[in-house]
């Protein structure tokens, strides 16, 4: 827990030893457990690092360094900081989640090596959840409605997309960047839940993964039978616009989904994409045309349904998520 909340706060060994006035390797033999360590000392130097005492009786085991939805070159001190926050709130949500004896979601699992392909395994989900065909039209609530929990937290960067966990290997949650636009952050949702019913319980090593999730995605939030409809050969900016907002994906999905479904050639998709760098809209498409942000309200009313219950203030349910009071209002809203 010494090193979770060191890693948090995103130091080395030798950067917090420095400021707690030791040396490195004391810092490595508190973290290694083969040195004792008095409770004022633990308790200074989590106080020091601003987490709650209460985070030193944590017994839990921490999850491995995982798959991310990320941009290439993220810097590794950074992934190790937000792979210790993802622990923090993962230790919190399952807290809360076994304290109200959450129902276990039933999650169905379509691995390719059954369906045969991502996109069938996209076409099956929306059979099994009901889906009406089409467009959907909040894919928050959705998940929601199948005991799927989101949130949006702060990685400290634009590069990092989301990670989804099951936690127990029971209750799926998809944490996500809360700086996500709303058309990216619902092809990140259903990317990461193609995570979750194509590769829970699949080896990490399946090479195909990430392509498999973004071949769902685009699947189930533009389904072939009837995007086809919609998609022309003579696509063009202002024809990408208006499907768009019909679509709540952002242009260049749609752009790419006509590649992959031949609709369109490779060369008429480099044409249009250089006219998206011509208008300078690549990078951040016109703001007239944004999507709405889908948040989630699931765990946030789980939440204050416990609080009132259990009469806790402020200070104490922080300290059950394990978080200063600050960082759990920024967290949890």
């Amino acid at each position: 827990m010494l090193a979770l909340a060191r890693e948090g706060r995103g130091y080395s060994q030798s950067e917090l030893a420095e400021i707690c006035g030791t040396s490195r390797s004391s810092i490595s033999k508190y973290e290694q457990e083969s040195l004792q360590l008095s409770v004022d000392i633990v308790k200074g130097i989590l106080q020091l690092l601003k987490f709650p005492e209460a985070l030193l009786g944590v017994t839990a085991e921490l999850l491995p360094p995982a798959m991310y939805r990320k941009r290439d070159n993220v810097p590794a001190k950074l992934m190790t900081q937000i792979d210790a926050f993802i622990n923090l709130y993962v230790l919190g949500i399952r807290k809360l989640l076994l304290a109200i004896q959450y129902q276990q979601p039933t999650l169905p699992l379509l691995p390719v090596l059954e369906t045969g392909s991502a996109q069938e395994s996209a076409r099956r989900l929306r059979k099994v959840w009901k889906l009406p065909a089409g467009v959907i039209a909040n894919l928050t609530e959705v998940l929601e409605a199948q005991g799927i929990l989101t949130l949006g937290v702060d990685f400290g960067t634009e590069r990092v997309d989301s990670r989804s966990i099951l936690i127990d290997d029971k209750f799926p949650v998809i944490f996500y960047n809360k700086k996500l636009l709303g058309d990216r952050l619902r092809f990140t949702l259903a990317y990461e839940l193609g995570h979750l019913v194509m590769h829970t319980r699949i080896p990490l090593t399946h090479f195909d993964n990430s392509h498999e999730a973004n071949v769902f995605a685009a699947e189930l939030l533009m389904p072939e039978k009837e995007i086809s409809k919609d998609l022309s050969a003579d696509i063009d900016i202002d024809l990408l616009a208006q499907l768009k907002s019909k679509w709540a994906v952002s242009m260049q999905s749609l752009l790419f989904r006509a590649q992959d479904l031949n609709i369109i050639t490779d060369n008429q998709k480099r044409y249009v994409i250089n006219r998206f760098n011509q208008l300078k809209i690549r990078k951040r498409e016109p703001m007239e045309l944004d999507i709405k942000v889908e948040r989630g309200q699931l765990l946030r009313n789980l939440i204050t349904k416990y609080r009132v219950k259990q009469r806790m203030n402020l200070s104490q349910i922080a300290e059950f998520f394990y978080l200063n009071e600050e960082e759990f209002l920024a967290t949890y809203n």
